[in-house]
């Protein structure tokens, strides 16, 4: 029993901390946030792709060397 009482009073506790103690985003916050994480994603799959192209290319130029 002393389980279901720890673990009772652990999500009363979680409750409790999630409705009175976290501080929530406003829409401003959210918005400017979810741009910024946006932004370095395409930024994130440009060097990807960047780098890509040049092996790729690098490769192409080392096959057409040898054979």
């Amino acid at each position: 029993m002393e389980i279901i009482a720890k673990a009772k009073d652990y999500l009363v506790s979680s409750f409790d901390e999630l409705i009175n103690n976290v501080t929530w985003p406003n829409r401003t916050e959210l918005t400017s946030s979810a741009v910024v994480v946006l932004i370095a994603s395409l930024l994130l799959a440009l060097v990807v792709f960047l780098m890509d192209y040049a092996f790729e290319f690098g490769v192409k130029f080392v096959y057409k060397l040898l054979f």
